[in-house]
């Protein structure tokens, strides 16, 4: 009985539920299907844990794997239920790094056999010191961003020489790495201390790395260490010989990677770009956006009329949406000018928001249909014969200084050509830059009409303007 479960029953799950768990990645790829996809990804998931209680080398840590499931299941519930969907890219970016930490943690354990003279093969060793260091700068640098994106860390810390410094300190990691895969000791470090300096050393360059870069960059990060956080589970999938962890850190690893490109090239920056060189280190409303010109401001009421007499209206959502939650008065605005006969589409970016997708969900929360959204590749041609675009939170997305300004930094990167529709009305919290730190020229152009105030107040107020034409 044990060899059939060794041979065929443990494999066999671990094999249904990888298998489960890629129809469920592959289901969360379109709107329509994604809660179907969390749904199967979750019972994957399940299963891959069910099956671990009758895995032979687990047996009778039955105790310690139900204290842990029961303290993460229930913390998970409580922050899932009560995080606002503004916070969202947060707490992606702090369960990813919870993901790279324990494939960290797994890897120590078996870096500790090899320094215990356990017999382990220099393959395995080395994939488990290279799951090691994967992990943990995933872990401390998801920490980083999620810090960044909460708000706690609003400064983008760069000194000089600092690319140096993590060159350094990863060539030292790598070292101290390399000895703990051969069993080599050094005269006056033991082998737990060799570990902790690893660790260490890893975990302050994920660190080091992520702190210089600068908040419009976050959606690419976010992509970046998701892809790390499953090559390391992946690897030490391999570690283990279990074929869940292998397929699902694989299938992870290369989506986030796979993401991680498609964002980049969104900005039109190549990824090395985004990590050691960067933008973003201006504070949201350091600096009036604009440069020489001057903003004209507009009434609730006016910018309803240009809506209700419009024929194409287009709408670009952006983080002041998110931040304001206006996505349900957004959508009732735009069920109303329908009604009333008006072409109405949102128009998406790829790196709208904080976390890629960011917009996509907030508008599907909202039940807006999936045919009126349309992303930046299919609709950029249809501005300039839009009668009014109605821009709500968004910034460096819709700023003409990309396509342009030569001596932009965000010069190159495709945008939303909102300054070709003929008329352009945006709501926005103040005078500001958006999250890049970056003026935009968008706000004092002649056909730009400016709707200062909070999202969803400006939303409620459109669509009471709307209803009383």
């Amino acid at each position: 009985m044990s060899a059939w479960m060794d041979n065929a029953l443990i494999p066999g799950a671990y094999f249904i539920a990888a298998l489960v768990l890629i129809l469920g990645l592959r289901a969360m790829s379109s709107p329509v299907t994604a809660r179907r996809g969390i749904v199967l990804a979750g019972l994957g998931m399940a299963l891959a844990v069910l099956v671990s209680f009758v895995h032979p080398e687990v047996m009778g840590n039955y105790l310690l794997m139900i204290i842990a499931i029961a303290i993460s299941g229930v913390l998970a519930l409580v922050s899932a239920k009560r995080v606002p969907m503004t916070d969202m890219p947060q707490m992606i970016a702090l369960y990813n790094g919870m993901g790279g930490g324990s494939a960290a943690a797994i890897a120590a354990v078996e870096l500790l056999r090899v320094q215990g003279g356990h017999e382990v093969s220099l393959l395995l060793a080395g994939i488990a010191g290279s799951g090691a260091l994967i992990g943990a700068v995933a872990f401390s640098g998801s920490l980083v961003a999620f810090a960044k994106l909460q708000g706690w860390m609003k400064k983008n810390w760069r000194f000089p020489g600092q690319q140096w410094v993590n060159l350094l300190l990863f060539a030292l990691t790598l070292i101290a790495g390399f000895m703990l895969i051969t069993g080599m000791q050094t005269a006056g470090l033991s082998a737990p201390m060799l570990i902790l300096a690893f660790f260490v050393m890893a975990l302050i360059f994920g660190v080091l790395m992520t702190l210089p870069i600068g908040g419009a960059d976050m959606p690419v990060v976010i992509s970046l260490y998701n892809a790390l956080t499953g090559l390391a589970v992946g690897l030490e999938g391999y570690v283990l010989d279990i074929p869940a962890m292998m397929i699902a850190g694989v299938v992870v690893g290369a989506a986030g990677t796979m993401l991680t490109q498609l964002m980049a090239r969104a900005m039109n920056r190549p990824l090395s770009n985004v990590l050691f060189a960067g933008f973003g280190t201006g504070d949201d409303g350091a600096a009036v956006a604009g440069g020489d010109g001057s903003m004209t401001a507009i009434e609730a009421v006016d910018g309803a009329i240009l809506m209700t007499y419009a024929e194409t209206v287009i709408i670009v959502p952006g983080y002041g949406m998110a931040v304001a939650q206006a996505q349900h008065r957004i959508w009732e605005l735009t069920q109303i000018l329908r009604k009333r006969g008006v072409r109405v589409k949102f128009a998406i970016h790829p790196v709208a928001g904080r976390m890629p997708g960011h917009m996509n969900v907030l508008l599907a929360e909202a039940g807006v249909p999936y045919d009126l959204i349309e992303d930046m590749e299919d609709i950029n041609d249809s501005f300039s014969q839009a009668d009014v675009a109605l821009v709500i939170g968004a910034n460096d997305v819709v700023n003409p200084a990309a396509r342009d300004d030569t001596a932009s930094p965000i010069y190159g990167m495709p945008i939303l050509n909102v300054d070709q529709a003929k008329n352009v009305i945006v709501i926005k919290r103040g005078r500001g830059t958006g999250f890049a730190g970056i003026e935009n020229a968008l706000f004092v152009a002649d056909n730009t009409k400016m709707l200062f105030g909070d999202a969803q107040k400006m939303a409620q107020e459109l669509i009471a303007g709307v209803k009383t034409l």
